[in-house]
Formats: structure tokens, sequence, C-alpha cells
């Protein structure tokens, strides 16, 4: 079994080869942003670029965040300690971009991130293709959101349809807060048992 710094390691050398950036941790307590008191996910040094008011000077960026939930839309308090993979404090490993996905060595879309997501998680972790599932957004008639049919055709050239389950908004929709940045988010998830019960071991595209 891998340690936690060989997983970490192989993520960042593996988003290196792919021509990203490797940018350090933000500090867990948020400086400048009187939104936030901790940093609470890996998009957060990244708030900036997302809502339009800055120019990431890198097309694609891998990082490792230090991340602390203890209150507001992300808390997850309820849920330590009910399962395997909910905790307060916690690391975040991410891959981003920033760029123009038609310009080369630019950034990238669904087709590159899914298929990076399959081959990190089967060629680089080597877990088995056999044990592993992936959910897509099933849309929102309410909010008037489509299903995400772009990731679910992507998938297809790496996953068995049957094993592409559709998620609803609450889990497979990410949004900043009531208003700002949101999109559909896929996820892969890793069957730990034969009873079927299964445990999220990462998202790596969001």
């Amino acid at each position: 079994m891998m340690t936690s710094a060989e997983i970490r390691e192989k993520f960042l050398d593996f988003f290196r080869s792919k021509e990203h950036t490797i940018v350090p941790s933000a500090s867990i307590v948020v400086k400048n942003d009187p939104t936030l008191l901790f940093t609470n996910a890996g998009m957060n040094q990244f708030k900036d670029y997302f809502l339009g008011n800055k120019k990431s000077p890198h097309p694609r960026v891998a990082d490792t965040q230090k991340c602390l939930r203890v209150s507001g839309k992300h808390n997850d308090l309820e849920e330590v300690g009910v399962d395997t993979y909910h905790h307060t404090m916690f690391e975040m490993l991410g891959n981003w971009s920033f760029g123009d996905p038609a310009q080369p060595a630019g950034g990238y879309f669904k087709k590159e991130a899914i298929a990076w997501s399959w081959e990190l998680l089967t060629e680089v972790y080597g877990i088995p293709k056999d044990r592993l599932y992936v959910t897509v957004f099933e849309g929102d008639r309410k909010e008037a959101l489509n299903p995400d049919a772009e990731a679910i055709e992507e998938w297809k050239k790496w996953i068995a349809a049957d094993r592409i389950v559709m998620g609803n908004k609450k889990d497979n929709f990410w949004e900043m807060g009531d208003t700002g940045p949101a999109a559909p988010v896929r996820r892969s998830m890793w069957i730990a048992a034969l009873t079927g019960s299964a445990v999220s071991r990462m998202a790596p595209v969001s």
C-alpha cells in the first residue's frame, strides 16, 4: 500500500508530465478574503481566476492543498466518523485548467481531464479497472440544468456504460455559492468490498 507521501508525489509527477505548473499549498488561514476564515477547498487560492478578477500566469496548474472544514456550505462535521472519507482537516489534490483549450499547450476540458483521471487511477495508482465506477450529473429539470452528456460520452471511451452512474445536483454539481461559478462534476468511485459499499477515493476533475 502506498503512503500518503507517495500518493502525493505520484499525483504531482503525473500532472507535471502533462505540462502543469506545480504550485504550493496556500495557507490554511485565509488572508485578504473576508468571505473565508479557513481554506476549505483546493480552489480557494484560485478564486480570483474563477471570478475573472485576475488572469492565471499558468494555463495548467496542479497542487496539493491543506483544507479545514468547520462551518458554512461545506460543513462536513455531521459526516465525520460516519464514513471513511469525510474529515474536518484533510488534503485535497487538484489539477486545474485556466488556459484556452483551443491553443497548443493551453488549457483543457472534459476530454483530457477524464482521460488523464483514468490513466492516473488505473496506470499510476494501479486501481483495478473492474472495481471502478464513475458518476456524472444527471441534470435537474427544476433548475433547467441538462445532463452532462459530454462527460457521459467521454467516459464511455474508458469504462462500460453500466459503470457510469447518474448523480443528482447535491452530489454531482459544484457551485461556489448562491451566485458565481458553477458546473457539473464527475467522481470516480472504488468499490471497497463485495458487499457493494462504495468509497469515494477522489474527484480528479471538477
